[in-house]
């Protein structure tokens, strides 16, 4: 197992892996044949960047049986999904900050996180298991209130994709199997989440199937898997939100109202 992340330092940026609180600088490619350089540097002395710059954020929508059973909606046919602008993405440590134009509710979701590691569309099985990359952490965050704002045209995509609504990292953690593991979210220290990721209606590589008959995916699109019961907001006027997953991390930000 890897953890990988990337980094500025020095007016500069870089890539490599975490371990024992050092990084391995890499050149090259983080998904393709990423070459380790010698240098190893301290995690303090660097500031954490997102773990990958996502050409495209697609979220999932009531893909856990216990959240859909509390909601009484019934389990999809399909993914049930949206597309999350890119430049919602924020870095671990970065400020959630309350768009100007929004006085509503903002919301957490902590989930787990697939990166795509290879170009796939139309994927057999096996193929979408090869094209993930590692997973991560997330915390797809939404301003609630806009969703059903308008009566005819519910704002999901809008909701969602406020610069700096979608913090996700600190690492990306590959060779790792996530169905037994569990996400927990801290509000203030106070634990809001806690739920099974194996209690997914389509686990990783039959999302990543199933959205590859959809549209190509590529190396660095983020997959957020959807969350689970527990989901609350972050009311102000300074809260810390942290997501953390076994294996792979906690994603710590903070919400400034």
């Amino acid at each position: 197992m890897a953890h990988w992340l990337r980094f500025e330092k020095d007016g500069g940026s870089g890539f490599g892996t975490l371990a024992d609180g050092a990084i391995a600088v890499h050149d090259g490619s983080m998904f393709d044949d990423p070459r380790p350089t010698g240098e190893r540097l301290p995690l303090e002395a660097v500031r954490l960047r997102t773990p990958c710059d996502p050409g495209k954020i697609i979220a999932l929508w009531n893909n856990f049986h216990a959240l859909s059973a509390k909601l009484g909606v019934g389990m999809p046919a399909d993914p049930l999904y949206l597309l999350k602008a890119p430049t919602s993405a924020l870095a671990p440590g970065e400020t959630i900050r309350r768009p100007a134009a929004y006085a509503g509710r903002i919301a957490y979701e902590g989930e787990l996180g697939i990166v795509i590691g290879r170009r796939c569309r139309d994927a057999a099985p096996a193929e979408a298991a090869a094209a993930i990359f590692g997973y991560t952490c997330v915390n797809d965050v939404t301003a609630a209130d806009l969703i059903g704002r308008d009566p005819h045209f519910p704002q999901w995509a809008r909701a969602k994709s406020f610069d700096g609504f979608g913090p996700f990292g600190p690492v990306i953690a590959t060779g790792l199997d996530p169905s037994g593991l569990v996400v927990r979210t801290l509000l203030d220290g106070e634990e809001r989440q806690n739920y099974p990721i194996g209690d997914m209606i389509f686990p990783a590589a039959e999302l990543v199937r199933r959205l590859s008959q959809d549209m190509s995916l590529e190396p660095g699109d983020l997959v957020c898997c959807g969350t689970s019961i527990g989901i609350g907001s972050m009311k102000g006027p300074t809260n810390r939100i942290e997501v953390s997953i076994d294996g792979i991390g906690t994603l710590s930000n903070t919400f400034l109202s």
